[in-house]
């Protein structure tokens, strides 16, 4: 894989924009999105910009990509921002597709930032060169109920604001979280959701330890990603580490199935090193873990994969607190201890 641009890391005082490149979240349940606006200002010292249309109304966001596109680019452009977050995700950024320069993004390296639907434009970065991250978002991680987890803090610094290789992957022992709280109500702000406790990772196939390059995001983003200028050539995914998640849609494993033998059909299962599986929003089902991580060693049986080392139930998901990973870093499986090793630092 051609080496990918890292960007310089973020520092105390530094401007970071906010987007809205998917809903417009902002606009939408605004004490939600302050809240995760204080905790990136006071927890990391950042100062926020927000773009001209980042809290604009959630209906003018829909029908308007281009406007998305634009803030996106400004924020890359602009020399006085030194990284870019997103509000939150949703379903439509590959709308920006015919709106983005990478020219731009390749020229302007700078850290971003986001999960779920942002997959669409952490191809995009790809795209251009640049290593980006898979991490929080404003109102989904930083406006975490009742305050950030220390889990998803610590996480963060480590591959945004230091120069050092990211390291172990530590064990998860805060708890996890899927419970679903009505944004709209800011009575509920303040009132932490309740936590699972937290089973460690474990390898459902493979041996020794499995190195290569991250790569991956949110299944049904990918779906959307496939095929068109954004998506990587075969050359890309050689040797790399697919990382692959499931929003709070909970999509059925038979359709994660579907998905796998496209990625078969395209070559790129038969040339990674290894797959990493959040743990995923069950969104009701407590056995739907247990079924995606079927789909996922059976539909690899079925392309003659059955020693290619997977570990799952690491927190990059659609659950709570989260892993910042970043796009194009080294990283290793250890398949007799169950972990993984970030042997690259996320910035410069």
């Amino acid at each position: 894989m051609v080496s990918l641009i890292k960007p310089r890391r973020l520092q105390a005082g530094d401007n970071v924009a906010v987007v809205s490149p998917s809903w417009g979240g902002p606009g939408a349940v605004p004490h939600r999105y302050a809240a995760g606006k204080r905790q990136i200002e006071q927890l990391l010292s950042l100062r926020v910009v927000e773009m001209p249309h980042a809290l604009a109304p959630a209906d003018y966001i829909a029908r308007r990509p281009e406007a998305r596109a634009a803030d996106l680019m400004q924020a890359f452009a602009d020399p006085q921002i030194a990284g870019i977050i997103t509000s939150i995700g949703g379903d439509d950024s590959i709308r920006l597709l015919p709106h983005l320069d990478l020219r731009v993004i390749r020229d302007n390296p700078k850290v971003f930032l986001g999960f779920s639907d942002t997959t669409a434009l952490h191809f995009a970065c790809l795209a251009a060169g640049l290593s980006s991250f898979y991490g929080p978002s404003v109102m989904a991680g930083f406006a975490e109920n009742g305050g950030m987890h220390r889990y998803t803090f610590d996480a963060l610094k480590r591959a945004l604001f230091t120069a050092e290789p990211i390291g172990l992957v530590p064990f998860n022992d805060e708890g996890w979280t899927a419970e679903h709280i009505d944004w709209s109500r800011t009575d509920q702000q303040d009132r932490k959701r309740a936590l699972q406790p937290s089973d460690r990772p474990r390898v459902l196939q493979g041996a020794g330890i499995a190195s290569g390059h991250l790569l991956g995001g949110c299944a049904e983003v990918i779906e959307m990603v496939k095929a068109t200028h954004w998506w990587p050539p075969l050359d890309n995914w050689r040797g790399a580490i697919l990382f692959y998640e499931t929003s709070e849609d909970a999509p059925p494993p038979q359709f994660i199935r579907y998905w796998l033998r496209n990625l078969s059909a395209q070559g790129i299962l038969n040339v990674l090193s290894g797959v990493l599986i959040a743990r995923a929003d069950p969104k009701g089902d407590p056995d739907y873990q247990s079924r995606l991580e079927a789909a996922f060693v059976d539909s690899l049986a079925e392309a003659g994969l059955t020693s290619l080392p997977v570990l799952t139930g690491l927190d990059f998901g659609h659950t709570q607190p989260m892993l910042t990973l970043p796009y194009g870093a080294q990283a290793s499986i250890d398949c007799e201890r169950g972990t993984l090793t970030i042997t690259d630092p996320g910035v410069i």
